[in-house]
């Protein structure tokens, strides 16, 4: 925001390193306040001010809940350099010249500061502000933003170990038993950044009458503090599902996958912000409330330190199993299908059997077909012979 009156025509903060996105806890902020003047003006004083400050503010009712906490302060009286002052330490700014306030403060070490953040209901900013002093006149006054980011490596044992957990839910149907429906989870590390997977091995029963549909988020939860009180918001980042489980019936993820979106790290050292992340596994039972299971997880800044073991040896069997692709050897293409004419139409239209509560899933149909499938034309396989290095396997 810069201010301007018609004697001062640029009044301006930029800063030095202006490609950089953010700063970290221990880093040197410097810049230059630039003024231009359209006529003679006196400035007694020229200060920077640089703020960082966590605030909350929400209604409770009739209630209005506000607080902050203070986490970066810094004041300087700033100079020109070559530039001749009066007594009281005024200079004068004189029209067709550029002048240039120069400073720089170090930010405070990693550990005290906290990352920006702009939510809900509260936000975390950091500005360097400037106030032009001028005698019998108001203070000029501009801000320049800057974003703080700090650190939060996951490359810790702590974070690098499995979890897991179990949950269960009986279901009664007017009050009378109607079986239970029970899941099992477990992920490799709780530790995570954006862009990677998260690789889910879980196992689902169910033995109620209803068809049951086992599903996974990813959950951002956002906790606020004012005056006493505590206001939580939280918000569905990523989801996956997988197949319907009928009655009796029981079902197994082998690794599979959900992908962290962009989103910024975990924020965990605020005194009235607080942003915490969860694997939420959940199963959908119609007319009864989910069975919920939620593993915590630890966002943390992209390109800190190395990978774990765990997730190169993902990565070396992804690359195997996609070179073993060479040494197989595929049969011929099997003949078209457009040589039979048997009229292949349902006779019945689809029926819903399910809908789903959540919006963006679409509904579950059953299909009866009360009908034969042809069998499929014959064909016969032909061993080719693979040019390289591979080995041949027969073809069952």
């Amino acid at each position: 925001m810069v201010a301007m009156t018609k004697k001062v025509k640029t009044f301006q903060i930029t800063l030095s390193d202006s490609n950089k996105s953010f700063y970290c806890g221990g880093d040197k902020v410097c810049g230059r306040i630039e003024v231009e003047v359209s006529e003679v003006t006196r400035v007694s004083a020229m200060k920077i001010l640089a703020l960082g400050c966590a605030k909350v503010e929400y209604a409770k009712g009739k209630q209005r809940c506000r607080q902050e906490a203070e986490y970066l302060r810094y004041e300087e009286v700033l100079q020109l350099s070559e530039q001749p002052t009066d007594s009281d330490g005024s200079v004068v700014l004189r029209p067709g010249n550029k002048y240039e306030y120069k400073f720089g403060f170090d930010l405070p070490q990693q550990g005290q500061l906290v990352s920006s953040y702009k939510g809900k209901f509260g936000y975390v900013h950091y500005y360097v502000k400037a106030l032009m002093e001028r005698p019998q006149q108001p203070i000029l006054e501009c801000k320049k933003c800057f974003e703080v980011e700090e650190p939060l490596d996951v490359n810790t044992p702590d974070l690098l170990s499995p979890t897991g957990g179990t949950k269960e839910k009986k279901v009664t149907c007017m009050f009378i038993p109607d079986g239970q429906v029970s899941l099992n989870a477990k992920i490799d590390r709780r530790g995570f950044c954006e862009g990677e997977d998260i690789c889910i091995n879980a196992k689902f029963e169910n033995t109620c009458s209803r068809i049951v549909v086992p599903k996974a988020a990813i959950i951002a939860k956002h906790t606020y503090q004012a005056n006493g009180r505590t206001k939580i918001f939280r918000q569905k980042l990523s989801s996956v599902r997988g197949n319907h489980i009928i009655s009796g019936m029981c079902d197994a993820w082998q690794g599979k996958t959900i992908r962290v979106p962009k989103i910024k790290p975990s924020m965990l050292g605020c005194n009235i912000i607080r942003v915490e992340y969860a694997l939420m596994i959940y199963v959908h039972i119609p007319g009864s409330e989910k069975l919920i299971l939620e593993l915590p997880l630890v966002i943390g800044t992209a390109g800190l330190g190395s990978r774990s073991n765990s997730v190169s040896s993902q990565e070396g069997s992804v690359s195997n199993a996609s070179q073993s692709w060479v040494s197989l050897r595929m049969p011929s293409e099997p003949p078209s299908y457009c040589d039979i004419t048997k009229d292949c139409r349902l006779d019945q239209p689809l029926t819903p059997l399910l809908d789903d509560v959540d919006c963006d899933d679409s509904p579950i149909f059953m299909n009866a077909p009360s009908f034969q499938y042809p069998s499929p034309p014959t064909y016969t396989e032909t061993e080719e012979e693979y040019i390289g290095n591979s080995v041949m396997l027969p073809v069952c």
